[in-house]
């Protein structure tokens, strides 16, 4: 299975309400997704995270190529920063575990 863990901060008063105005619709989106096996959102340390399980990663990629995803894409450098991560993995990470991989290997936004 592909796992992808995202970690956003989103900037400021109004960064942060188009970041909820977006970020619902996606994750509503991500949870009806054709191959999503797992899919949870929460707050650590002023992070707001994603950690999705995917039956592969191609399931994944046509999620993120979804037209409500997308928008969220074009608006993210505007409104917040952050780091994301995906990789193969044979069971769903613990939230701790996967919080640390997202810091120690994730990419930034």
């Amino acid at each position: 299975m592909y796992i992808s863990i995202t970690g956003l901060r989103p900037k400021g008063i109004v960064g942060t309400i188009r970041f909820w105005s977006l970020a619902i619709p996606s994750f509503r989106q991500a949870q009806q997704a054709k191959g999503n096996l797992f899919c949870e959102v929460r707050r650590i340390k002023n992070y707001q995270c994603t950690l999705t399980a995917w039956s592969s990663r191609e399931a994944m990629l046509d999620y993120l190529r979804s037209e409500t995803h997308l928008k969220a894409m074009k608006a993210f450098p505007k409104i917040a920063t952050g780091k994301s991560y995906g990789t193969e993995a044979e069971s769903v990470p613990s939230w701790d575990e996967a919080f640390e991989t997202l810091l120690q290997k994730g990419r930034d936004h």
